[in-house]
């Protein structure tokens, strides 16, 4: 009995080695991190043994490949320190791709903590926190503005240009193609919630 529980145990080990053999670099996203959401959820599942805490993190038809992933990382982490920290790891590797895969986003492995998320993902985070989202909005209201304005007098400086000065009309259109852009992109931003991870941008629709 007992060696069959060290072969299982032993067996789960390698699966997970071979695992991690294909999972690594750098990931792009805020659930990619060792501190963010996903992997933070990980470690509770792990500490606590209860895999229910990871499965909100993905969808439906992913349950089983996760399940089984948290049977394989529970049996190896009581091995020992060494092993606890590579079964660990498999599953944060391998929970964080199902997410990101059921998203609809590539994954490229785990970031580091500590990474520079950028204002808004901070505010976003914070104004969960802290129930209050007045300092969210004045911050993306702050910033909607001054990319906005900026975009705006630069077309106003280049408008009144010669008529048989093409150089600069040409550079008077560029402007306001991108302003366009701009103001449509915000305006489709606020209307409808974003569903998934960023994606890299796309050719604008609005064209001229």
């Amino acid at each position: 009995m007992i060696f069959h529980q060290i072969t299982g145990k032993a067996t789960a080990l390698s699966a997970i080695s071979l695992a991690l053999l294909f999972m690594a670099a750098p990931a792009s996203a805020h659930c990619d991190s060792l501190d963010g959401p996903v992997v933070k959820a990980a470690r509770q599942a792990l500490d606590t043994g209860n895999v229910n805490r990871v499965l909100i993190w993905v969808k439906h038809t992913d349950e089983a490949q996760i399940k089984d992933a948290f049977r394989k990382a529970s049996a190896v982490r009581q091995l020992n320190p060494s092993a606890k920290e590579l079964a660990d790891n498999y599953f944060f590797e391998t929970l964080v791709r199902v997410h990101r895969a059921g998203e609809g986003a590539p994954y490229t492995g785990i970031k580091p903590t500590g990474q520079d998320l950028g204002p808004a993902v901070t505010a976003g985070d914070k104004a969960l926190e802290t129930g209050s989202v007045e300092p969210l909005a004045k911050l993306l209201t702050q910033a909607v503005h001054k990319s906005v304005d900026g975009q705006f007098k630069e077309v106003i400086e280049k408008k009144n240009y010669k008529t048989d000065d093409v150089a600069a009309g040409q550079a008077y259109v560029k402007a306001y193609v991108e302003y366009i852009h701009s103001v449509e992109r915000i305006y489709e931003a606020t209307a409808s919630p974003a569903h998934g991870h960023l994606e890299e941008p796309a050719a604008a629709a609005h064209q001229h």
